[in-house]
This record gives structure tokens, sequence and C-alpha cells, in this order.
């Protein structure tokens, strides 16, 4: 039976931790994104067989750094590519080729394509698509101060070139009654309470702007007849706006809920206003946008490094 020296077998383990600690202290961690070290080891390896020189060192770096925005990216994109939508893609590239399915199979089979393979590589490109045209519109950083000071430069050059284009919408003139819900007062209690004050003010009980001063929450305009003046459509929440847009003239709406509560409303006016400064404004924001999504465009990896922390360390 052959003895072991307890005292040697514990200097050799201890000898094996030292070259361990010696080995992991020689690792350099060169860059950190988003809080996430790079290793000197990483960029080695990036590097191949390239010179080892200071150029193609940090060329090395920059791809570690882009293919891990790249992963990170993936990972938060949580996007899903489902098995029909695979399907529905080859399918569509067989059409494309004059194939059937069958013929497909073929053809990548003669090419020495798995066709399990193949479809992976699909959903790969639909994984990629769909990080690339986040990372691109995530990118679009739009100001208002951007957006009026082209804006306003755009109307200055058309004025001064006799080339201005004035805009007109309609502008409407409404008056409203708005009751809020609270624990004593749900929606159909709203909603019921409303229907009795118009049909109250069409069959001439009170008038529209006594209705507005006593039941309105709307305090402001209440104390002014429920009048809110002339307004753009757009001036309101979404589902007021629409109501506007389809009621006619000097007719009452049926009530109709907000996010502000319930309402009914009256227009009573409509005019032409100007948008022409609104119109520049929108074809100022439209320019920049547009130009930032085609600078993105070109190199949407720039768009992740737009928003990442990126620290280099000498």
């Amino acid at each position: 039976m052959k003895v072991f020296n307890l005292k040697t077998v514990l200097f050799s383990i201890v000898g094996l931790f030292s070259v361990a600690t010696t080995a992991q202290a020689r690792e350099r961690v060169v860059a950190a994104v988003d809080g996430n070290p790079i290793l000197e080891s990483q960029v080695k390896r990036a590097l191949g067989k390239r010179a080892n020189n200071e150029a193609n060192r940090q060329a090395a770096l920059e791809s570690v750094i882009d293919d891990l925005l790249v992963q990170k990216a993936i990972q938060q994109s949580a996007v899903k590519v489902s098995q029909a939508h695979i399907d529905q893609i080859i399918e569509g590239i067989a059409a494309q080729n004059g194939l059937t399915f069958g013929q497909l199979l073929d053809a990548l089979d003669y090419q020495g394509i798995n066709y399990q393979a193949y479809r992976k590589q699909i959903a790969n490109q639909i994984i990629m698509g769909e990080v690339r045209n986040q990372a691109i519109g995530s990118s679009v950083d739009v100001t208002r101060e951007e957006v009026q000071a082209l804006g306003k430069q755009l109307l200055e050059q058309a004025k001064s070139q006799g080339k201005e284009k004035k805009v007109t919408a309609p502008e409407y003139n409404v008056r409203h009654i708005l009751l809020k819900l609270n624990p004593l007062l749900n929606d159909a209690q709203a909603k019921a309470q409303l229907t009795q004050i118009r049909s109250d003010i069409l069959a001439n009980k009170i008038s529209f702007a006594d209705a507005a001063l006593k039941y309105s929450k709307d305090y402001l305009s209440g104390a002014n007849g429920g009048s809110l003046g002339f307004m753009f459509p757009d001036a309101y929440a979404p589902q007021f706006a629409k109501t506007i847009q389809s009621t006619k003239k000097g007719v009452i709406s049926a009530p109709f809920k907000t996010e502000f509560g319930w309402h009914i409303l009256e227009v009573t006016d409509v005019r032409d206003g100007d948008r022409t400064q609104d119109a520049y404004m929108q074809e100022a924001y439209q320019q920049i946008v547009n130009q930032q999504l085609k600078e993105a465009s070109g190199d949407w990896v720039k768009a992740l490094r737009k928003r990442a922390n990126i620290q280099y360390f000498n």
C-alpha cells in the first residue's frame, strides 16, 4: 500500500493555486461596456493572425465591443420568431424561384445545406432585422429646440423666396359639459345623467350655458357657458377631437368618454384657421428624423454605441 506524503500534497495544491492566481492576475481588463468587462484575452482572440500592433489591437477591441452590443440588443429585444412565420418565408422563397416546397428541399440538399440549419439561419436573419430596426428607431432623438429653429428657418426662407405655402385647417368653436367620475358616480351613472341633461337642453327646459354652469366639472369653461373657444381638434384628447369632427354644427353630441370623464359637446361655429407655421414645424421635424434615420441606417451598430456606456482602460 502506497503512503502519500500529506505535506507534499499540500504544498502541491498551494503551488497550483499560486499559479492559477498569478495567471488570473495577469488577465487585464481593457474596456467595459455598460459595466461588462472586456478582457485582453478576448481582444487577442479577435486579433487572430493579424499583426499585433496598436491599430490592429484597437480594431479588434472595437469588434469585440460591437459583438457584445449586438448580443445584448438581441437579448433585450425579446424577439420571438414563430415556426409558422418561418414556414411562410420559406414558401415565399420557393415561389419566387418558381419551385415547389419539395424542389426547394432538393435544391438545399444538392448544395449540402441542412434544412433545420436553413430554418435557423432564416430565424436569425429575422431577429437581427428586428434588432436593427429597434436600434435605428431608438437612436432618433429630436428636441423641440431643433424643430423650432429649423422650422423658423424654413418658413423665413420660403417667405424671402416668395414660396411660402399657406396652410389652413378647420378650427372649431366648441362648448361642452364634463362629468368626472368619483366613488359616488360610475360610468353608467355619468352617462345616464348626461343623457338626461342633453334631453332637458333639447326640450328647452334649460339652456346649454346654464346646464354647463350648473353641472359641468370643468369649472373654467362652465363659468363661460361651457365654451372652449376656437381650437384645432388636435389640441384635445383623441376621442374629444374625433367627436368634434363627427358632430355637425349646432348638434349636441351623445355622451362620450375621454380620459377626463364623460362629456357632451356642441360645435357652435367653424372657420378656417392658419396652420402655416405648424406645417413648417412638421416639415422640420420630418427632415430631422429622416436625416437621423439615414445616418443610423448606414451603421446601425453605431446606434447601439450611442446608447451604451463604453469605457477604455490603458
